[in-house]
């Protein structure tokens, strides 16, 4: 009976580990996104590889200028699996930012990539707010050359700071790394999210979240 019961507990534990057993590295060379497949997935489904071609894994663009001629000074070319379809399943992408002098890149946040960006051109400062309790605020300014991370998920800005262009480039740790705007998603939501609900939370009059929401 105790051999018996011995065997079945080893034959769940191996059942178990071929159950939640899985290969950690690409079991092909690539899967360049097939954007035409209706198939829905956590990424998009693989081209035929005898159809793949190099324009599948090139974009052209991040050396041209973004146009900063806009409220908030700034610009972002993305190289994303959007762009570049043989990204797709890499976990890796690219964006150009341009910015005005004093334009900002909105606090804003990516909810499926860390951030690594370098400065080209111009000083830019920098920085990322930590999660609750503590909404600590770690910034720089950055200079040509310079480094600078923004862990997932956490909301952060640029903001040139001198009478020149800026222009960086930052790589992100997911083909389509999303990203949230928070004043456009809290005041710009579809439908909009309750005047009452946002002006407690911010603890201001109604009349100024309406104003607010209307320009969004």
């Amino acid at each position: 009976m105790q051999t018996l019961l011995q065997l079945s507990l080893l034959l769940a534990l191996t059942f178990c580990h071929l159950t939640f057993a899985s290969d950690p590295a690409s079991l092909q060379d690539f899967c360049v996104a097939d954007r035409n497949n209706q198939v829905k997935m956590n990424g998009f489904a693989c081209k035929n590889p005898a159809t793949v071609q190099a324009k599948d894994f090139s974009f052209t663009g991040l050396h041209i200028p973004g146009n900063t001629r806009n409220a908030i000074g700034s610009a972002v070319t993305a190289a994303t699996v959007t762009q570049i379809p043989g990204l797709n399943t890499l976990g890796i992408s690219m964006v150009r930012i341009d910015l005005a002098p004093w334009g900002i890149n909105p606090p804003h946040t990516h909810p499926r990539a860390t951030e690594i960006l370098t400065v080209i051109e111009g000083s830019l400062e920098v920085g990322f707010v930590t999660s609750n309790p503590d909404n600590r605020l770690i910034s720089k300014i950055l200079q040509k050359g310079d480094v600078f991370v923004f862990p997932i998920g956490l909301i952060h800005y640029q903001r040139n700071v001198g009478n020149g262009n800026v222009v960086a480039i930052a790589a992100l740790s997911s083909q389509n790394p999303g990203v949230i705007t928070i004043a456009n998603s809290i005041f710009g939501s579809k439908p909009d999210i309750s005047a009452d609900i946002l002006a407690k939370a911010f603890q201001v009059d109604k009349s100024i979240v309406q104003q607010i929401q209307w320009r969004f």
